[in-house]
């Protein structure tokens, strides 16, 4: 089976909805630290909100970081670190060494 064809417009349209799902999700989350995701997939809810800021840069928006995290995140980021963030074990911060590592490369 192949895949479907998309126009432009239909593709877009669907890939929006994905990332309006996934942030959804990961507000729905707020138990899912960020070094867990790091850890795990490689990326996190700061990188999310870099990623769009990256893509308000291309389209000519100047977007402050503090800006993008905060639609990420549905709050200001420094709430959400005070209100769910945990501090990282010394196995969790070794392990974000080890995967920073095999994701740079």
């Amino acid at each position: 089976m192949s895949k479907p064809e998309f126009d432009e417009a239909t593709t877009q349209a669907l890939e929006a909805a994905a990332f309006r799902a996934l942030v959804a999700h990961l507000r729905g989350r707020p138990d899912v630290q960020n070094i867990d995701m790091m850890n795990l997939a490689g990326f996190c809810r700061n990188c999310l909100s870099r990623w769009y800021r990256e893509a308000a840069e291309a389209k000519g928006i100047t977007l402050a970081d503090a800006d993008a995290r905060e639609i990420i995140y549905g709050m200001p980021y420094k709430e959400w670190q005070a209100q769910n963030q945990t501090p990282a074990s010394a196995e969790k911060q070794a392990e974000f060494v080890k995967a920073i590592a095999q994701h740079n490369h």
